[in-house]
């Protein structure tokens, strides 16, 4: 009976054992966290970035070409 009890309460009190989290695993988590959000933010970056600036680019050489047109035609 006495070692029934005994195993009992090691099978209870086991989760509250080895609930520790060391220092080194709580580094670990904040990097984990931070990493998920930082690819998450620069694969929006990614994909909203780049695109917009293209179309600057291109915005910005059809108004080179059109000013280009525009003095050759005048003289």
């Amino acid at each position: 009976m006495n070692e029934e009890i005994m195993l009992l309460f090691s099978f209870l009190k086991a989760p509250l054992l080895f609930s520790y989290i060391g220092p080194g695993m709580g580094g670990g988590v904040i990097a984990a966290i931070f990493g998920i959000f930082a690819a998450f933010f620069l694969g929006l970056w990614g994909i909203l970035y780049y695109p917009i600036k293209r179309a600057f680019k291109n915005k910005k050489r059809k108004k080179k070409v059109l000013t280009r047109n525009e003095n050759n035609t005048r003289k």
